[in-house]
């Protein structure tokens, strides 16, 4: 019987996660080791936004390093030689393309929110994977419908693989030490909602008068959609790396883990 995959929403946070022994990144560590090893990965990465459904095709996808230079020299030193998929990104792209403007693309690689968390995951690289980009044409509803089509590879255990961050306000980070209560009440908005299955709330969350300080930047909050939408009936979410910080939560959640 062929193994099905989970699928993950992680919040991927600063790229030092890469190479900082961190509470989130030991979690991500950690949940890799709950499941068996996936045979591919499809990541959908706060960091890849495009006009149109773009689907890496790249047999050897290029690890990409898209922070300022303030970061330290080791970060923009790391490497992430994943191969790729050339022929699942065709599979992707002929899933979708019947509802979505989809088509292969090689010119981008492995972005920091794809290859901080999967480094974490699987230090050896050795998973093909193929990045699917955020099409900032498409609404909440769409891009839920996307994570949902995305979810019958799950089957083939392909693992659905969604980065982003349920509260990413990077002013608010700068601005303060603090801990501000919309950080944790959107937060905690969004996970009540995975939990019993509103998908709807979610995805209404303009409607809350938070949503403006907790999820300015949609790119960052729009890879939730795609962790809702990959469940499969009947999952329940596992809730992991809830950690905060001053304008960021790090939350993350598993559906299909074993049982």
């Amino acid at each position: 019987m062929t193994t099905r995959a989970p699928a993950l929403f992680v919040g991927h946070g600063s790229p030092m996660n890469a190479i900082e022994d961190t509470p989130s990144a030991r979690g991500w560590a950690e949940i890799a080791r709950v499941f068996p090893k996936p045979r591919a990965i499809v990541v959908i990465s706060a960091h890849w936004v495009t006009e149109g459904v773009r689907v890496m095709s790249n047999a050897q996808p290029k690890t990409i390093h898209d922070f300022g230079r303030s970061f330290p020299q080791a970060l923009f030193d790391v490497q992430y030689p994943a191969p790729g998929d050339p022929a699942l990104a065709e599979r992707i792209v002929q899933r979708l393309s019947s509802f979505f403007d989809t088509r292969v693309d090689d010119s981008w690689g492995l972005d920091h929110g794809a290859w901080s968390v999967l480094r974490r995951m699987y230090p050896d690289a050795d998973i093909p994977v193929v990045q699917v980009s955020l099409d900032s044409k498409l609404t909440p509803n769409k891009h839920w419908t996307i994570g949902r089509l995305l979810s019958h590879f799950r089957d083939e255990n392909i693992l659905i693989l969604a980065a982003g961050n349920i509260v990413h306000n990077l002013p608010a980070f700068f601005r303060t030490k603090e801990l501000l209560p919309w950080v944790r009440e959107f937060d905690d908005f969004v996970i009540s909602a995975a939990a019993s299955g509103d998908d709807a709330a979610v995805l209404n969350y303009t409607s809350r008068a938070d949503a403006a300080e907790a999820a300015p930047d949609w790119e960052h909050f729009f890879p939730v959609f795609y962790g809702l939408g990959a469940r499969l009936p009947g999952e329940t979410p596992h809730i992991f790396n809830k950690h905060y910080d001053p304008g960021i939560s790090m939350t993350a959640f598993a559906y299909g883990l074993p049982q």
